[in-house]
């Protein structure tokens, strides 16, 4: 089996030979992740590189009859196209290798890969060329790791296998766990079937820890793969199991101090493109071993209850289901952005809003103070008919009493006379009050309101208000009310204004004409649910493109008006929901229409007197 990695023509060196031999069959787990790492690695260099793979298939193949029949399968099958480097994966692969590297390729330098250093050490003396980095699997740190987070734990069990190399493995075991364990007794079971470990397995207490390297043969010489045999047990014991092989994880196993297989592949990349750069095999800058790291399963964390905070924070956790906000971190963060954004647009809003409240407060006092203002104009526009109005009960109380007193001086005895001058006293003087009341109310300056009033009642008492003023412009004031109340919400004084402002401009438009043709028309009528004031005048009217502008700020058809009378009426209907307009009567004159929404509930007033 071989790979090639091919770049540009241009930018390419020459082309290299790589021959992997792994010391067992290609599918082991570990060959696998150890495989990607290389080839990943390799892809980078910058030059065609063809890896070769070949597997001695260890320990099924063994003995000097196999090694000859390898050594010569080998080198007939490169000795036209040698290799320009050999990697050798494991122990029994570059024992293979330093054993029969004269007859193979004497001259190819080799690179070493998962070597122990008793191995190494056993080889010695070792040639320059042949370099790596040894690889120490930390059975020691795990056995340790997994008593520290079983402190009630009272045996260690050991399981290994029946093959060499599984002898091998158990040696060291039994040369290093002892002084390990500490107090803890050390049981090894070497070499059982795999029925009959199974079954001791099922039966193991509570207080018992269970560590292995996996078999690669059982005492049936049966054979397996270590990570196969690493889920059998994990899937039998009823005691907490670990192992020091990356490939172990996601079998049962709870974790171990372990090296990465994909990183020991792409540093003996990073090697070999040292090397094909030209680096002599003494002149390479190696570590004296393979970093290891605690790896756990979290699954096998929680089920045998191992608290979180006992786990280093260096320790590589893996099959822990993320947090949300590992698994949702992009997500959230726009949201949490869009949440903020949102939050920032609705202050935004929010402060807007309060300073437009602030704005409308303004402008609603100052609408209120201009129609105050409005109402004292009118107030000394209608100077003279009030005075007049007011004068005529007091000309007449003053009458009544100059006839008391010479009824009284002349000695007679007054009788019912008396009395009819007293009720001409008493009514004169209401009539004087009422005007003086009525005129109160409309000059005096009061926040405006909303309730429910007969509007019948407050256009009578704006009629009685401006009829003496009709009387001095020599012109009729004629008034047409409903029989039955009709109530409307709002701000009495308010719409009194509005009316006394429409009147007004009514008499002025007829100002010019002719006495008998001087009359002013208010009508009130109920329109489905609202209520529809008129007020006619016969004045000469409106031009057309002047109607459009009649209610703005400033605009004025009189020669010296200001231009905020209706401007004012305006704002106050519809602040009161409803509607003003004017048009131009068919003959002529003008006719202003206030429309306001009735209101279904209220008190009938008095009437006007």
């Amino acid at each position: 089996m071989w790979l090639l990695f091919a770049v540009q023509p241009a930018a390419a060196a020459a082309s290299k030979a790589i021959l992997v031999l792994y010391a067992n069959n290609r599918l082991l787990p570990g060959n696998i992740a150890a495989d990607r790492g290389l080839t990943t690695s390799l892809a980078d260099a910058n030059r065609s590189v063809r890896i070769y793979s070949e597997f001695l298939d260890g320990p099924q193949f063994g003995g000097d009859d196999y090694e000859n029949l390898m050594v010569a399968y080998l080198h007939g099958k490169y000795a036209a196209a040698p290799p320009d480097a050999i990697v050798a994966v494991s122990d029994e692969a570059l024992q293979f290798v330093y054993k029969h590297r004269a007859q193979l390729f004497p001259a190819v330098p080799v690179v070493h890969e998962g070597v122990s250093t008793a191995s190494l050490r056993a080889m010695q003396p070792m040639p320059a060329d042949i370099v790596g980095i040894p690889n120490d699997y930390d059975y020691s740190g795990t056995v340790a790791q997994a008593l520290r987070w079983h402190p009630n734990a009272k045996r260690l069990v050991v399981i290994t296998g029946a093959s060499a190399r599984d002898h091998m493995t158990e040696a060291r075991l039994r040369n290093e766990l002892p002084g390990v364990a500490g107090r803890v007794a050390v049981d090894f079971w070497p070499v059982l079937d795999m029925a009959t470990l199974e079954s001791r397995l099922r039966a193991l207490p509570s207080d018992t820890v269970v560590f292995t390297t996996g078999l690669f043969q059982d005492a049936a010489g049966e054979l397996f793969s270590p990570r196969d045999t690493a889920a059998l047990i994990a899937s039998a014991s009823s005691a907490p199991v670990y192992g020091p092989y990356e490939t172990f994880l996601g079998t049962g196993v709870v974790g171990g101090s372990m090296p990465s297989f994909d990183a020991i592949g792409r540093r003996t990349g990073q090697i070999l493109q040292e090397l094909f750069a030209g680096t002599a095999p003494t002149a390479l800058n190696l570590p004296t071993s393979t970093s290891m790291a605690l790896h756990v399963d979290w699954r096998q964390v929680q089920r045998w209850g191992i608290a979180e905070n006992l786990i280093p924070a260096d320790a590589i956790v893996q099959f822990k289901p993320p947090s949300f906000w590992e698994a949702y971190r992009r997500p959230a963060m726009i949201a949490l952005a869009v949440f903020f954004t949102q939050a920032a647009f609705i202050a935004a809003l929010y402060l807007e809003r309060r300073r437009r409240s602030a704005a409308e407060l303004t402008t609603q006092n100052i609408h209120t103070q201009l129609a105050h203002a409005s109402r004292l104009a009118v107030a000394g526009e209608l100077t003279a008919s009030i005075a007049h109005e007011i004068n005529q009960p007091l000309a007449a109380v003053q009458m009544s009493i100059d006839a008391a007193d010479m009824m009284l001086q002349s000695g007679a005895e007054p009788g019912a006379d008396l009395v009819r001058v007293i009720n001409r006293i008493q009514r004169d003087n209401i009539r004087a009050s009422d005007v003086i009341r009525r005129l109160r109310t409309l000059l005096a300056k009061h926040e405006p309101e909303r309730k429910a009033f007969d509007i019948g009642f407050a256009m009578a008492e704006v009629v009685l208000m401006l009829r003496p003023e009709a009387e001095r412009r020599k012109l009729t004031l004629d008034a047409r009310t409903p029989a039955v109340p009709l109530y409307a919400a709002g701000d009495r004084i308010q719409i009194q204004q509005v009316l006394i402002n429409l009147v007004l401009n009514a008499m002025d438009a007829e100002s010019g004409l002719a006495e008998n043709r001087r009359h002013v028309e208010v009508l009130m009528e109920r329109r489905d649910a609202n209520i529809l004031i008129t007020v006619n005048d016969r004045g000469h009217g409106i031009a057309p493109e002047d109607l459009p502008k009649l209610f703005e700020s400033f605009f004025s058809t009189k020669q010296h008006g200001m231009g905020l009378g209706l401007s004012i009426a305006r704002s106050i209907i519809e602040a009161h929901g409803g509607r003003i307009w004017a048009e131009s009567r068919a003959i002529h004159g003008t006719a202003f229409h206030v429309e306001l929404r009735a209101a279904f509930v209220g008190t009938p007033e008095r009437s006007v007197a």
